[in-house]
């Protein structure tokens, strides 16, 4: 137990924030990407879809995933302060409400992870359907007018 005490908040966290980083690097990555996208050069929509949603799928599944960490952190945490006031063998209620309160922290930093994830990945899906949706009028403008 004493391992898990030790090592909780940095495994939590230091997942948390790796989480965020990827996301932020992918995100900056994919708007870097459709900033330079030249639409001319792509003959297929499949290819054009398979480029633009790159990485995509890492956003969302950090931003699914980060509340699970941090409540993963949370329900240890609870864990350890229900063993440690067993260890003690008296009720301390400051204690229990100091320990719960610690905990909670994890959850707090999933969702600070989870929601600029999920707000990111919603922007970039927007853009790959404008984007899409531009391809496919360029395209319809050439097969119209021969």
């Amino acid at each position: 137990m004493e391992t898990l005490k030790t090592f909780l908040d940095p495994a939590i966290f230091g997942s948390l924030a790796l989480m965020g980083f990827i996301t932020l690097w992918f995100s900056l990555e994919r708007l870097f990407f459709f900033k330079q996208l030249d639409l001319s050069h792509y003959s297929q929509a499949e290819l054009l879809t398979i480029d633009l949603t790159r990485n995509l799928t890492t956003i969302a599944s950090m931003g699914a995933n980060a509340p699970y960490v941090g409540l993963l952190g949370t329900v240890l945490g609870v864990l350890l302060t229900f063993y440690d006031l067993g260890q003690t063998q008296h009720l301390n209620t400051a204690a229990i409400m100091l320990g719960l309160a610690l905990a909670l922290k994890a959850t707090a930093g999933g969702i600070l992870i989870a929601i600029p994830s999920i707000m990111s990945y919603n922007a970039l899906m927007r853009k790959v359907e404008v984007l899409q949706l531009q391809y496919q009028a360029q395209h319809n403008s050439h097969t119209v007018n021969p």
